[in-house]
């Protein structure tokens, strides 16, 4: 390592030292640690006691593709950076070039295993710019909040199931992909597709739900009741998955207030913080559901409060499927047709495209109805100039989209505020001073998803 000062000869602590190719580089390829350390004795000096090895960025345990900067005496880590930015896609610059509603398609691509927040967040960034909060249907907001509840517990699942696979249960690892399928088959019912789906739309939502839609989320419902306690069962008081957790990725309250770390990582320490009941939107603050929180503020805790969380979930989704029942025939886009897109859509009968009577109705009947459905889907609807922000509750923490208006047909500015971002900072803290093998556990209890964090 090469130091450098400032000028006033003090050291400047942003500026403290740089990476330098000096000195031999080891490739280390699976082998025994003990040939890598002959290797080094051979060095002798500084170099026996200081490796440098990079974890990623094509690692399996790294969820994505996060380079991992490991700092090692021994197999203990002495110190350990993040290198990001091999996902970046440019969406939120993209988004400058796309209609209001276009933006859409773009967002749901970024944190992919929650697709349904990033649409959400978005869309009340952008109806409240509007100013039709109050006007959109209730319908489409228990929709929302139905596909939002499916979609935490789809990506929980996935951070169980990835977390168990990198410690080698892998039999946590096969259920959860089990249990997620089932999720991704109702996600392509009502959507159309299994992820990226772009159907949370400014004013609403697409279209209204399929035909036999409640009965397959019931079913589901009723069969998680069943299947999240072998998860408990297989993990709570497994000894050896205990002891690879507890005590690991340690990050107490003030650290998470410090780095601004959120969701489960903020709950495990014991804070209630959840903005579906601090700060309600989409009319959350009339489920009855609980805030889960635990007290360790260590990997263990994380997995058993995701745990938990499911099940908080499945009481929200039977809730919603409930008042879904009620509203057969509602309205689930806004009704200002200035806004509305699609405007009365209808899916055709091979369940492509729009259909016939659709078709034949803006085409043949109605030129301003042609005319209004060309100038909505080319040009999208203008926007009053401002800017606003509404977080929400993603199951990484909080999201957030800022969207900016020149009062235009096009956002002037989207800028999301990522949790898996913010909370990957928090990394070198929970790994520095433990073991390499513990490096993995508290990646996993973190949760990061690259494609949230280099958008």
């Amino acid at each position: 390592m090469v130091s450098t000062s400032s000028t006033t000869g003090t050291e400047d602590i942003y500026a403290g030292a740089s990476e330098t190719t000096d000195g031999k580089v080891f490739t280390v390829s699976g082998q025994d640690w003990d040939e890598i350390a002959a290797g080094l004795g051979e060095q002798g000096g500084d170099a026996q006691e200081r490796v440098v090895v990079n974890m990623g960025p094509q690692h399996p345990s790294t969820h994505g593709v996060l380079r991992l900067i490991l700092e090692l005496d021994g197999e203990s880590v002495t110190e350990a950076r993040c290198g990001i930015g091999y996902l970046h896609t440019g969406i939120e610059k993209n988004m400058e070039y796309r209609s209001w509603v276009q933006g859409v398609t773009f967002c749901t691509r970024m944190d992919y295993l929650s697709p349904f927040f990033n649409e959400a967040t978005y869309c009340l960034g952008v109806e409240r710019l509007l100013d039709i909060e109050d006007a959109i249907p209730e319908k489409a907001n228990v929709m929302r909040v139905l596909l939002m509840e499916l979609n935490r517990l789809s990506s929980h699942l996935v951070c169980i199931a990835t977390g168990g696979m990198e410690i080698g249960a892998l039999t946590v690892m096969t259920i959860g992909f089990r249990e997620r399928e089932l999720v991704l088959d109702l996600f392509e019912l009502i959507t159309g597709l299994r992820m990226n789906h772009g159907f949370i739309r400014p004013g609403g939502v697409a279209q209204d739900l399929p035909p036999g839609a409640l009965d397959e989320i019931r079913g589901f419902v009723a069969l998680m009741k069943k299947r999240l306690p072998e998860y408990a069962a297989l993990c709570n008081a497994n000894p050896i998955f205990k002891a690879r957790l507890e005590g690991v990725g340690h990050l107490d309250l003030e650290g998470c207030l410090a780095l601004g770390v959120t969701g489960p990582v903020l709950r495990s320490t014991g804070y209630p913080w959840d903005l579906r009941k601090t700060s309600p939107y989409c009319g959350y603050e009339t489920y009855d559901f609980d805030v889960q929180t635990w007290d360790t503020s260590d990997s263990y805790g994380r997995f058993r409060l995701r745990l938990n969380e499911m099940w908080e979930s499945l009481k929200i989704i039977e809730q919603a499927a409930d008042r879904l029942a009620k509203m057969e025939g509602e309205p689930v886009m806004v009704a200002d047709k200035k806004i509305a897109w699609p405007s009365q859509l209808a899916i055709g009968s091979d369940g492509m495209g729009n259909s016939l009577d659709h078709i034949r109705h803006i085409m043949g009947e109605s030129m301003e109805a042609l005319i209004h459905h060309f100038k909505l889907v080319t040009e999208g609807f203008r926007v009053p100039a401002g800017q606003a922000y509404v977080p929400i509750e993603s199951p990484r923490g909080e999201l957030g989209a800022h969207v900016v208006s020149d009062g235009g047909t096009r956002p002037f500015r989207a800028h999301f505020r990522d949790p898996s971002f913010n909370n990957l900072q928090a990394m070198g803290v929970m790994s520095e001073g433990g073991m390499l093998s513990d490096v993995v556990v508290a990646i996993a209890s973190l949760d990061p998803v690259m494609g949230g964090v280099d958008r």
